[in-house]
């Protein structure tokens, strides 16, 4: 008998968190499980994924779920309450999976009092830090979900007793009896985790985010850019993000290296690659130019800009896992990212990258200008970063890790488990 699990999701592909989704539901496709994943937000055609609803309900939902966030009109990253009322439970129970693998739910997707609802045993893997705060997705170096939250400085309302308390002892309250495996994606959020006062009592297995290797694969550089329409004769520096101004990411600090890369010397070598987001209407002054690629929508797109690029660079100062790096080496291109961030799993420094001290923009610098400046060595951290991807991310790999999750959860619930 196969064994059947259900993956929620908000999104099939929008976003990081999605893909990985996704990406997990592959997985278990190739290894022979019955694995269905349900959404909120359906985008891909593959008939092994179910919007839960209308596409009209599912974003009526999303707008009722955050409007209790208008009394709160300073907060700076995303905040999620998770309390509307939701649907969904009908549609998990017409699956009748054996286990249930909860993803990035919010958006009013799945809210905090359903998780008590399902008689399955659960799976949540951290895809950021939401599961064990008082709301926020990232917390920017806050430590109250150490405790119970409240007087949240994202939300900046002035009070012990606000919405991040609020929805932090919802949490405490629904979560007390569950049936629940927590998945890190890396080390690093193990550790936020485990630190936290909802999770530091629970067991959390570290699961690393897989990719298709045979799709993230290297390619000629020169080949890459005639493709994205890049300049052969230049070393270029690849960034990825949605938005350049969100501080998480880092971009303010990639700035601060660039200039001092300008103070090395590199400034008629260099250029800028960005994708993710859309050229800004007013041009960033950098000293080197700069090359936006928009938001890339396919595989191939994504492989293309790895390929051309001669070094990655991820400089988020809180990051969960990190698919950017784990894309990158998998097209053998070398990362360069800061220590303390989930980023520092997948990067070894001065074997396919390099790992700089944490928020030390001069030292981001450095490593930068490590990777490019000997093209021996750079050809020897390609090989190495292509090494890494095939050994610790492979598709198969992953799902094997997560049926070993899953299987051991439900041998606790039954006599044999099903393989």
């Amino acid at each position: 008998m196969k064994m059947k699990v259900l993956h929620l999701s908000t999104f099939d592909m929008a976003g990081g968190a999605a893909r990985a989704a996704y990406r997990i539901h592959q997985a278990m496709l190739g290894i022979d499980i019955d694995s269905q994943l349900l959404v909120q937000h359906k985008h891909t055609n593959d008939p092994t994924v179910f919007a839960a609803e209308s596409k009209l309900l599912a974003k009526l939902r999303s707008v009722c779920d955050n409007s209790v966030l208008n009394f709160y009109q300073h907060r700076q990253q995303m905040f999620s309450p998770q309390w509307f009322p939701a649907a969904v439970l009908k549609s998990v129970n017409r699956f009748a999976p054996d286990a249930i693998h909860l993803n990035w739910i919010c958006n009013g997707f799945v809210p905090i009092e359903l998780f008590a609802k399902f008689k399955q045993p659960l799976v949540l893997t951290l895809h950021d830090m939401w599961s064990f705060t008082g709301g926020c997705h990232y917390t920017l170096g806050c430590n109250r979900y150490t405790e119970s939250c409240g007087d949240c400085p994202q939300l900046q309302g002035g009070r012990d007793v606000d919405l991040s308390r609020s929805v932090w002892q919802r949490k405490a309250t629904a979560w007390q009896n569950l049936n629940l495996t927590v998945v890190a994606t890396s080390q690093w959020m193990a550790e936020r985790a485990g630190e936290s006062s909802l999770f530091r009592d629970k067991s959390i297995e570290v699961i690393p985010i897989g990719l298709d290797t045979n799709v993230f694969k290297p390619i000629d550089s020169r080949t890459a850019r005639e493709f994205l329409l890049l300049p052969l004769a230049k070393q270029l520096i690849l960034f990825g993000a949605i938005d350049v101004s969100d501080i998480r990411k880092g971009f303010h600090l990639l700035q601060q290296a660039l200039a001092k890369m300008l103070e090395m010397g590199w400034g008629d070598r260099l250029e800028l690659v960005v994708f993710g987001c859309p050229e800004p209407d007013i041009p960033l002054k950098l000293g080197f130019p700069v090359h936006y690629l928009g938001k890339l929508q396919d595989n191939l797109s994504l492989q293309m800009a790895y390929a051309a690029a001669d070094v990655t660079v991820a400089p988020s100062i809180e990051e969960a896992f990190g698919q950017i790096a784990s894309e990158s080496l998998a097209c053998g291109t070398p990362v360069v990212t800061f220590a303390n961030t989930g980023l520092a799993d997948i990067v070894d420094c001065h074997h396919n990258g390099y790992v700089a001290r944490y928020c030390d923009a001069a030292d981001l610098a450095r490593g930068i200008a490590w990777v490019l400046e000997d093209s021996i060595r750079h050809r020897g951290l390609r090989l190495a970063a292509r090494e890494k991807a095939e050994r610790e991310y492979g598709l198969q790999l992953q799902a094997h890790r997560y049926r070993s999750v899953v299987n051991k959860i439900l041998a606790r619930a039954q006599p044999t488990s099903i393989s």
